[in-house]
C-alpha cells in the first residue's frame, strides 16, 4: 500500500516546516514608558517600565545601546512588566533607553526608544508670541524662545500635547512658526533651551495662545488630551500612556497552539493509516505463507510390486 510512505513524508515535511517557522519567528517588541513623565527635574526620581507578554521571564534595560540593568516581573498578574528605578535624575542618567524581554531561550526585539530628559540645568528662557497672544482662526503666529546663556537647541511644548515637542536651533533664540491656526492650537505653551536633546533648561514662564473664531479644519491640528487642572505641570506633560495589552504580543501563542493541535491530529491519522497498512501486509504474507506450505507438503510414496 503506497499511501504510508507518502503520508510519512508529508508528516516529516509538516513537522520540519513547523519547527522552521517556530525558530524563525521573532518575538514582538515590548512597550517602554517613564513615570511620572519623560521630563524629570534634576535630582528627582523616575521609574522606567517595560511591559511584555505573559511568557516574558526576564527583562533587560538598555541605556544608549548598552546593558544598564536586568529585571524580572514582580508578580505573575494580568500584566507582565518590570520596573527600573532612577533614584535622582541628572545629566548622566538622561538619554535614550530601550528594553527587551526573554521568553524561553530567545530574546525579543528592542522596544521603541524612550528619550528621558532632565530639566533645570540652565537658566530660564523667555517665551513670546507674535503678532499677539490673541488671534483669529486662520492667522499665522510665531513663538520666539530666547535664552541669554548661549545654547544650540530650543524646544517648544504645549501643555497636554501628546506628540513630541517641536525643536529649533539658534545660538540665543529660536523661532517656531505656526499656522494657519485653528481653535485647536489654543492653549498654554512653554519653551526650554538645551545643549543636547536630553539636557534642558528650566521651563519658561507660560504663554497662553487664544484663538477666536470657528473651529475650522483641525485635521492637522495638534492632538489633545486632558491636561492637569492645576495648569502647567512638567510631571504630567506628554506622559507616555502604558499599553495594557499589545495584540501582537499575544497572537503568536494562540497560532502556535493551533498549529500544534493540527499537527497532532494529522500525526494520529497517519499513525492509524500506518498501523492499518502493516496489518494488511501481515495478513497478505500469512496467506502467501500458508499456500506455500500446502504446496510443499510431501505426497505419500506409491508401493512397488515387490513390496506388496
Amino acid at each position: 500500500m503506497p499511501l504510508a510512505p507518502a503520508a510519512l513524508l508529508f508528516l516529516g515535511g509538516l513537522c520540519l516546516s513547523q519547527s522552521t517557522r517556530t525558530q524563525q519567528q521573532t518575538l514582538s517588541k515590548p512597550v517602554i514608558w517613564a513615570k511620572p513623565s519623560f521630563m524629570i527635574p534634576k535630582g528627582h526620581p523616575a521609574v522606567i517600565w517595560c511591559q511584555g507578554p505573559h511568557q516574558a521571564v526576564e527583562y533587560q534595560l538598555l541605556f544608549e545601546g548598552g546593558l544598564s540593568a536586568l529585571g524580572r516581573p514582580k508578580s505573575p498578574g494580568s500584566v507582565n512588566r518590570a520596573k527600573f528605578s532612577v533614584q535622582a535624575m541628572n545629566s548622566n542618567t538622561a538619554g535614550q533607553y530601550q528594553c527587551l524581554y526573554r521568553s524561553g531561550e530567545r530574546w525579543s526585539q528592542p522596544s521603541d526608544p524612550l528619550d528621558l530628559v532632565v530639566t533645570g540645568l540652565y537658566d530660564t528662557p523667555a517665551l513670546s508670541v507674535q503678532p499677539r497672544p490673541e488671534v483669529t482662526s486662520g492667522e499665522n503666529v510665531t513663538f520666539s524662545c530666547r535664552l541669554e546663556t548661549a545654547t544650540s537647541m530650543f524646544f517648544l511644548l504645549k501643555e497636554g500635547r501628546s506628540s513630541r515637542p517641536q525643536h529649533g536651533y539658534g545660538t540665543m533664540q529660536a523661532e517656531f512658526p505656526m499656522g494657519p491656526v485653528t481653535r485647536a492650537h489654543g492653549g498654554t505653551y512653554r519653551c526650554f533651551g538645551s545643549y543636547n536633546k536630553h539636557a534642558w533648561s528650566f521651563p519658561s514662564e507660560p504663554v497662553k495662545l487664544l484663538v477666536k473664531g470657528d473651529g475650522g479644519d483641525t485635521t492637522f491640528a495638534p492632538t489633545e488630551h486632558t491636561s492637569s487642572p492645576d495648569g502647567w505641570d512638567p510631571y504630567v506633560l506628554t506622559v507616555d500612556t502604558p499599553i495594557q495589552k499589545e495584540p501582537d504580543l499575544w497572537d503568536h501563542t494562540g497560532q502556535n497552539l493551533l498549529r500544534m493541535g493540527i499537527a497532532f491530529l494529522v500525526l494520529v491519522a497517519l499513525v492509524g493509516l500506518l498501523i492499518e497498512d502493516c496489518l494488511h501486509r501481515k495478513r497478505r504474507q500469512d496467506r502467501t505463507h500458508g499456500a506455500s506450505s500446502r504446496g510443499c507438503r510431501r505426497r505419500p510414496r506409491a508401493q512397488s510390486p515387490l513390496e506388496k
